[in-house]
């Protein structure tokens, strides 16, 4: 019984936090993704960005009370501006998507979104890149990936 009931919560703790990737396999999935290079910014920044907002954690959310918006999935998109919640009060929702989806596993909606931001502000608008990364020598996140 004790046993069942350890797996149980193992169980639902794994689904709480989804998928945690490994650091290449994040590099590599993005890079699938088209990411890599994308208004000039490199891989390396990336996972640089991914590394600091989410630990690289699909399905991380992070709740900043002072618009009432949520940061959502591995490279932690707004829900102010980019998404839908269903309770971030005027939202944008310039991204056309549930916030769950882009907690997906796939990478594919998140990418998408992020590459609208992108386009709109730049990478500066990561807030954990701009004092994280920027400027920085992110060699070391690549390291050993065999891209």
């Amino acid at each position: 019984m004790k046993v069942l009931l350890l797996l149980g919560f193992i169980f639902c703790s794994m689904a709480a936090h989804g998928k945690r990737m490994e650091r290449c396999e994040f590099a590599r999935r993005i890079k699938q993704l088209h990411l890599d290079g994308y208004h000039q910014i490199s891989l390396a920044n990336w996972v640089c960005l991914a590394q600091w907002e989410s630990g690289f954690d699909t399905k991380a959310t992070n709740y900043n009370p002072g618009d009432q918006s949520t940061d959502y999935g591995i490279l932690q998109i707004n829900s102010h501006y980019w998404c839908d919640d269903g309770k971030t009060p005027h939202a944008a929702n310039e991204c056309k998507v549930r916030c769950s989806e882009l907690q997906e596993d796939d990478l594919v909606k998140a990418v998408n979104c992020a590459k609208k931001i992108v386009d709109q502000q730049g990478i500066r608008a990561w807030v954990a890149w701009r004092n994280k990364c920027e400027g920085k020598d992110l060699s070391k996140y690549l390291e050993g990936c065999h891209l």
